[in-house]
C-alpha cells in the first residue's frame, strides 16, 4: 500500500488551525498508560494550566475526550434535567445546536434570537431572563458561523442574580480573545483544541464552577449520557483516579505543550496578536473590494466573516486551495454562498500569514 501523503496547507478556515512543530513533536512521544504516575502528574499540570486559561480560581477544569461539540453536550446534559427551562441565544448554527441538545434532554428550550451577523442586545437578553426565569442560560461567546462576538458579562451577572446557571460556548474564543470565567459570573464553559489553541482536534477543555458542581451533585435523575457524566469522569481527574474510559494519552501530551506555549506568550499578548492580525486583514480585504459582514464593535478577531466582491465565491476558494494551498471556509446556513469565513487562529494570527493570503487574492482577482 502507498505511504500516507498529506498536502501542506495554510489553514485559514474556521478550524482546524495549523499546529506548531513543538505540538506535533509532543504527539510523537511514546505512549504510556493513562493510569501511569508520570501521566497523572502531567494531567494535573494540564488541569492547572486550563484554570489559568479560563481565568478561574474556583472551577474544576479538565479536557473532555471529544471535540467542542462534546464539550457543549457535556455541559448541557450534566446541568439540565427533563422539565427544566433553558434560555438559549440563537444567532447562528451553534446556538441551533444547543437548542437541539436541550430538546433531546427533555428540557424546555426557549429561544432568544438575532439575525445571523448580529448580536442580541444586552437589554433585550436581560429582559428575557427576567421574564422567562430559566434554570439555565446558554450563549455562544464567539459564533463561528457568523464572526460575531456576543457581549457576555452583563447578561451572565443578570442570570446569576435570578439563580440561573450560565453556560458559555468558548470554542472559537478561548485563548484568542478575553474570557474571564470568575469575573464574568460563568458557571460552565467549554472550548475545542483545534482553533485558537492550535492543537489538533480531539479534546474539549471545559470548566465547571461551584454552582454548576452543586447542581450536578443534587440532580434528581441520572445524567443522560454515561460517557459525558462528569460525576463519573471527575473521579478520574480527582484524587480517587477511578477508571472511567481510556484517556487519549497522545492528545493530552499535545494539549500540555499547547497550553505551555500559550501561557509562556501571555494571554494579553496573545489577544493583542489576534487583534493586530485581524486589523491588517480587514484593511487589506477592503482595498480589494471585500466587505465585512459584522459591525466593527462586534467582530471576532480570529474568525472574519467577509462578503466577496464577486458571485462565484466557490471557484475562487477552490483555486486558493489548489493553486496556493490556502484553505478558507464557506458560509453556513443562510449565509452559504454569500460569505467567506477566514480564520486567523492561534499559530496563524500573524502579519506574515495575512500578507500571504492577500498576495494570493491580488493575483486571483
Amino acid at each position: 500500500m502507498p505511504e500516507l501523503k498529506i498536502p501542506e496547507r495554510l489553514l485559514l478556515g474556521p478550524g482546524p488551525s495549523n499546529v506548531p512543530a513543538a505540538v506535533r513533536q509532543a504527539l510523537a512521544q511514546r505512549v504510556i498508560g493513562h493510569l501511569d504516575p508520570a501521566f497523572l502528574t502531567l494531567l494535573d499540570e494540564v488541569q492547572g494550566m486550563l484554570r489559568a486559561l479560563f481565568q478561574t480560581d474556583t472551577a474544576l477544569a479538565l479536557p473532555i475526550s471529544g471535540t467542542g461539540s462534546a464539550g457543549m453536550e457535556a455541559c448541557l446534559v450534566n446541568l439540565l434535567e427533563p422539565g427544566d427551562t433553558a434560555l438559549v441565544a440563537v444567532q447562528g448554527v451553534f446556538g441551533e445546536r444547543m437548542i437541539s441538545i436541550v430538546e433531546r434532554i427533555g428540557a424546555r428550550a426557549v429561544r432568544i434570537e438575532a439575525e445571523m451577523g448580529a448580536v442580541i442586545p444586552e437589554a433585550q437578553f436581560i429582559e428575557a431572563i427576567r421574564t422567562q426565569k430559566p434554570d439555565l442560560v446558554a450563549l455562544v461567546h464567539a459564533e463561528t458561523s457568523t464572526g460575531v462576538a456576543q457581549p457576555v458579562p452583563k447578561v451572565a451577572h443578570a442570570a446569576r442574580e435570578l439563580g440561573a446557571l450560565v453556560v458559555l460556548d468558548c470554542v472559537t474564543s478561548l485563548s484568542g480573545m478575553d474570557m474571564r470565567f470568575d469575573e464574568w459570573a460563568i458557571d460552565a464553559a467549554y472550548s475545542g483544541t483545534q482553533k485558537c489553541l492550535s492543537c489538533p482536534p480531539g479534546l474539549s477543555p471545559i470548566a465547571f464552577g461551584p454552582r454548576a458542581l452543586e447542581r450536578l451533585e443534587h440532580r434528581r435523575t441520572p445524567v443522560q449520557s454515561w460517557y459525558l457524566d462528569l460525576s463519573l469522569i471527575g473521579r478520574y481527574f480527582g484524587q480517587e483516579r477511578v477508571y472511567h474510559h481510556t484517556a487519549p494519552v497522545s492528545m493530552i501530551y499535545a494539549l500540555h505543550t499547547t497550553l505551555r506555549l500559550v501561557l509562556e506568550e501571555g494571554l494579553e499578548a496573545r489577544f493583542a496578536r489576534h487583534r493586530e492580525a485581524h486589523a491588517l486583514l480587514v484593511e487589506g480585504l477592503e482595498r480589494l473590494g471585500f466587505e465585512m459582514l459584522v459591525e466593527p464593535a462586534y467582530r471576532l478577531p480570529m474568525l472574519n466573516a467577509v462578503v466577496p466582491p464577486f458571485e462565484d465565491e466557490a471557484s475562487v476558494r477552490h483555486r486558493l486551495l489548489t493553486q496556493y494551498n490556502i484553505e478558507i471556509g464557506a458560509g453556513l446556513g443562510k449565509l452559504a454562498g454569500r460569505i467567506w469565513r477566514i480564520g486567523l487562529m492561534g499559530e496563524n494570527a500573524s502579519s506574515q500569514v495575512v500578507e500571504r493570503l492577500l498576495a494570493a487574492l491580488r493575483e486571483l482577482i
